[in-house]
């Protein structure tokens, strides 16, 4: 393949082959991508072929079942994400500029981030600026982080991992979150006056997913004292689904500090898990400049989390 120029890309390639691109790529059918995008299908067919014309390579593998992007077509999707999000950031910045109070931000939520930072947060925000949309995504780190790099999101908000060395992205740490063990009100471990790992390793555990920084350190507490990581085990990042299993079972869970809280009927059990400590933060773009909308949200969550922070327990008081 011809080495391809910047300046060759910028004279031949259409924001709506850029867009189409994207779509064909989530839907995985042209035909989808052409609904949803409101053109004929010959057409999208069409400008598909002549963006690979265009640029000289094949983006998209074509079977029976639809259509896959290449190692190229990757490369330019992800790339194509990035300059989308960039236009959805102009026309925010041009219309706050106007408006004051207008533009969509996309969130990605973590499971230390869902139950009380990001609700009320948000709810700060579309007090302060109700013309503000909010799209919220929940997920783990490996489905959140890649949509931040391309663009799907703004902010991702959650528990940080121990090392922040994370190539592209800027964290800020907004409080510490410490971690409670929980179970339902009445379990037998919750009438003893204290707990170790030790008497834990063999109860029916519920757990964030392996790729959770949550789930790392949890295991990492156990192999410090010299114990095997539990195997009974649920895998799970709902808290509704984790709450409904705890209150029903003799189930135990990890949860950061803010989330037990908003359920009464789940206790802590006495136990130090200070050594699972960690810290709430927000993940952007390094180098990209929050949209308006978006840099005032970060404003109210800062705001928002020092309201929480204040809310915390003394260290050794859960």
């Amino acid at each position: 393949m011809a080495k391809i120029h910047e300046n060759f890309l910028v004279s031949r390639l259409k924001l709506k082959q850029l867009k189409l691109l994207t779509v064909v790529a989530q839907e995985g059918n042209i035909l989808k991508a052409s609904q949803i995008l409101n053109i004929a299908q010959p057409a999208a067919t069409k400008n598909i072929r002549e963006l690979e014309e265009t640029l000289g390579i094949t983006l998209f593998d074509r079977t029976s079942r639809g259509v896959t992007p290449t190692p190229y077509g990757e490369v330019m999707i992800k790339h194509a994400k990035l300059v989308l999000a960039q236009l959805r950031h102009a026309s925010e910045e041009l219309t706050s500029l106007e408006e004051g109070t207008a533009g969509r931000i996309f969130v990605g939520t973590l499971l230390a981030a869902s139950s009380a930072l990001l609700p009320r947060a948000v709810a700060l925000m579309k007090k302060e600026r109700p013309g503000v949309g909010v799209t919220i995504v929940e997920g783990t780190n490996d489905k959140l982080m890649p949509s931040l790099r391309t663009g799907d999101l703004d902010i991702v908000l959650g528990r940080l991992p121990v090392y922040r060395e994370r190539e592209g992205l800027a964290q800020e740490v907004l409080y510490k979150d410490p971690i409670s063990i929980v179970a339902r009100r009445g379990h037998p471990l919750a009438e003893r006056q204290s707990l170790t790992l030790k008497d834990l390793a063999d109860a029916e555990w519920i757990m964030p997913s392996p790729q959770t920084t949550l789930r790392r350190q949890i295991v990492t507490a156990f192999l410090n004292e010299g114990l095997e990581p539990p195997a009974d085990l649920v895998e799970s990042v709902s808290i509704m689904a984790n709450h409904a299993l705890l209150v029903s079972t003799d189930m135990v869970a990890a949860m950061p500090f803010e989330v037990a809280n908003v359920y009464p009927d789940l206790v802590r059990l006495p136990i130090d898990m200070a050594s699972a400590d960690g810290e709430v933060g927000a993940t952007t773009r390094a180098g990209a400049e929050l949209a308006p909308a978006a840099g005032h949200f970060m404003a109210v969550l800062r705001r928002v989390a020092k309201d929480i922070a204040a809310e915390m327990p003394a260290t050794g008081s859960l």
